[in-house]
């Protein structure tokens, strides 16, 4: 097979188009023809070596839909031929070997391309907004870096849950995209403060439940925003990793939830059961969509990386493979 493989770090020309060995299933693991994969703002950091504990070498990718080629001899719930989608590391390749808890079946009215859109983004989002925090009809919640795949995801399983939802992004023409996916309230955080604005669009009740994705650029406004017994779910730094706080957040009763998929012990026990059962229906019957912004073939995907630096896109980027 031919994946992106990196052997050092660097910049987008690092990756290269190669043969490597095809994968072969262990027990618990199914090999998946690569159809569509996902561009993650992650890949970027991997590739240029400055995520925490990642090495080289390794492929390319996050998460992808495709058609299963084959299944270990413990893996039961899907089978060769069969429709499918999920996070898999190394996914920029025409296949890829996964842990068959991240393997779900692909709705038939979705494509690979939806499909491929789904996996990083919403399942990281469904484990903050429905595992972690439990959003419940009628709370605020506010969500940092609203246009990423991320954000994006979370703005319509926070509507579908029934909550009031305020969004921030550094473009006014990403919140207007916003805005058309039911954003209630559209923060420009480069423009203007907006902790009290959130008090005054809540009418002075304040956030329940915020997305923490930016860090140390926005966390002070953040908090600021944040209603007695919020909670805060800190899972990014793209603005910086230090963040520092008046520990006066204690007379609020503030919850600060630090959040990991990769490393939650509730995410294959309770997030992917409770996706499965909840949201790939509502993906099935149309009130869920992928929000998609631009779809490329596998080879631009140095072009995809110079996107996600350029910050102009709202939802995924996709990769397409024949």
């Amino acid at each position: 097979m031919k994946a992106y493989y990196v052997e050092n770090f660097g910049g987008p020309e690092v990756m290269k188009w190669v043969e490597r060995p095809d994968p072969v299933a262990e027990p618990d693991e199914v090999v998946i023809q690569v159809k569509a994969s996902g561009m993650n703002f992650a890949e970027t950091r991997m590739r240029a070596g400055t995520y925490r504990g990642f090495k080289a070498p390794f492929i390319m990718g996050m998460e992808c839909a495709g058609i299963v080629e084959s299944v270990g001899k413990d893996v039961t719930h899907v089978k060769p031929g069969d429709r499918v989608f999920g996070r898999a590391p190394g996914a920029h390749a025409e296949k890829v070997a996964v842990d068959h808890r991240h393997v779900m079946h692909l709705p038939d009215r979705m494509s690979f391309v939806e499909g491929a859109a789904v996996p990083v983004g919403w399942l990281t989002s469904w484990h903050a907004l429905a595992t972690v925090a439990d959003a419940q009809p009628g709370q605020t919640v506010l969500v940092e870096s609203i246009a990423s795949s991320v954000g994006s995801a979370a703005l319509q399983i926070a509507k579908q849950r029934g909550c009031w939802v305020a969004g921030t992004a550094s473009r006014d023409d990403k919140l207007e995209v916003a805005k058309k996916w039911g954003l209630d309230a559209a923060y420009n955080y480069v423009k203007a403060p907006y902790g009290a604005q959130a008090w005054l669009d809540t009418k002075g009740h304040g956030i329940d439940v915020a997305l923490m994705a930016i860090g140390e650029a926005t966390a002070d406004q953040t908090i600021e925003a944040m209603a007695p017994e919020g909670k805060i779910l800190m899972f990014g730094s793209t603005g910086g990793r230090r963040v520092s706080f008046d520990l006066a957040i204690g007379e609020r009763n503030l919850q600060l939830l630090g959040m990991s998929v990769a490393t939650s012990v509730r995410y294959f026990s309770e997030t992917v059961p409770s996706f499965n059962k909840l949201a790939v229906p509502l993906f099935a019957n149309g009130v869920f969509k992928p929000v998609i912004d631009t779809v490329l073939p596998i080879e631009k995907l140095a072009r995809a990386h110079e996107m996600v630096d350029e910050r102009k896109h709202f939802g995924k980027i996709i990769l397409t493979i024949p």
